[in-house]
Formats: C-alpha cells, structure tokens, sequence
C-alpha cells in the first residue's frame, strides 16, 4: 500500500528537487516558480501547503520515484 502524501510547502518541494535530484530554479513568475533538469520543466506554486493531488502531480512529472521523493521530506 502506497504511503499517504505529507502536506509539505511548495518552497520545500523546491528545496528536495534542487538539493537532491538536480532540478534547478529557471525562474518565478508571481507565486509560481518553473524549475528545470535540462529535460524536464515542473511549475511549482510557492503555497504554505499543496495539495495531495498537486504535490502527487509534481512527484509523477518530475519523474522521482514517490518513495524516493518521500526519503527526504
């Protein structure tokens, strides 16, 4: 049974993909930052907590497995 999504903040989303999986900040736009890995581009809203439903999206196009993602939140 998969784990359930903690509810995390966009900028410590952020945070785990630059430190952990060489995604870097490519720019913000009002409260909305596009991050890159040079082939894949995530927009991460900067929100006090994200949706389970948001956070899951981001996981699955990030292409990071959930439980690796999960290791470091």
């Amino acid at each position: 049974m998969s784990q359930k999504l903690p509810r995390i903040s966009g900028y410590e989303v952020i945070k785990i993909l630059c430190n952990n999986f060489n995604f870097k900040v490519l720019r913000q736009k009002g409260s909305h930052v596009t991050l890159t890995n040079d082939s894949i581009f995530l927009t991460v809203p900067l929100h006090k907590e994200l949706d389970r439903g948001t956070l899951n999206s981001i996981i699955r196009d990030s292409g990071v497995s959930r439980r690796e993602f999960l290791e470091y939140v």
